[in-house]
């Protein structure tokens, strides 16, 4: 007698498919918090790493800082004879939607320009951009402008540091640096825009440059103590607009939160050390 071997019915095939569906929509959201995660910690090592190379420049070179304005070695008046960490990685369209990307090869140019690379600081190319960069991004870090980047108003006369309450506010040299646990050196700002990260300090209570999120609701940051740690963001302004601007620039964010105030304030304190007086809400 021959036996009939049984085939899965159409309801049975369309049962398993499901059950396929359902898994993979349980363990997807897993994964991809997994991958975000070993990337994080891949980047804050990247951060340490940076760091200590910015510690080991100020000890080879008298406790002076390097210059963290990145793109503007020797010809800026704020930074006479001083090469830049890293060059130039943007083009004039970084705060244009959609805007063309520098290539690839004239960014890695640019990053091999900096001193860091030339005083053999730090010669690898991916100790410069984050892993969940977007692709051909090759700097993704930025100095803050406290340290040696660009000042801002009420923060250096003619390239000569000022000072609040006797406390420099933008400083050249190590140490200078008051409180180094939490004063910010380095920031995981993603897409690359000129100078170093822009903090106002006076009377303009707005974002210049954003609160990226690279890193689920947050980003990565560095500290003059030489570590490295996960900030994630409090408000939901703030997360929503950069995640809406995660491939282009655009400033002018005013917090409507008390939360997304705190994230404001972590940035303005940890740029120049000290709450500027008419901070709202301090």
């Amino acid at each position: 007698m021959k036996v009939r071997k049984r085939g899965f019915t159409l309801i049975e095939l369309l049962v398993v498919i499901a059950v396929i569906a359902i898994l993979m929509a349980i363990l997807m959201p897993a994964l991809k918090r997994a991958r975000e995660q070993g990337q994080r910690a891949v980047c804050l090592s990247t951060l340490k790493q940076l760091t200590l190379a910015w510690i080991m420049y100020a000890d080879d070179n008298d406790d002076k800082l390097v210059n963290g304005e990145t793109g503007y070695s020797n010809t800026s008046p704020n930074h006479v004879r001083e090469t830049a960490w890293a060059g130039q990685c943007w083009t004039s369209q970084y705060n244009v939607r959609g805007g063309a990307r520098m290539p690839r090869q004239q960014q890695i140019v640019a990053v091999q320009s900096g001193v860091f690379w030339t005083g053999n600081y730090v010669k690898e190319l991916g100790a410069f951009a984050c892993p969940t960069g977007i692709r051909d991004e090759m700097l993704t870090y930025n100095p803050m402008d406290g340290v040696n980047g660009r000042p801002r108003t009420g923060t250096a006369n003619n390239g000569v540091p000022m000072s609040h309450k006797g406390k420099k506010l933008w400083v050249k040299k190590r140490g200078e640096i008051f409180q180094p646990s939490d004063r910010l050196v380095f920031i995981d700002e993603g897409w690359a825009t000129p100078d170093s990260f822009a903090v106002h300090w006076d009377s303009t209570w707005t974002w210049w440059d954003i609160a990226r999120c690279r890193h689920g609701d947050g980003t990565n940051v560095s500290f003059a103590d030489g570590r490295a740690e996960y900030r994630k963001w409090k408000g939901t302004e703030t997360v929503k607009w950069g995640r809406e601007r995660s491939d282009w620039h655009q400033g002018g964010l005013r917090p409507d939160s008390e939360a997304g105030w705190d994230d404001l304030r972590f940035i303005h304190n940890g740029c120049w050390g000290q709450t500027h007086p008419s901070f709202p809400g301090r």
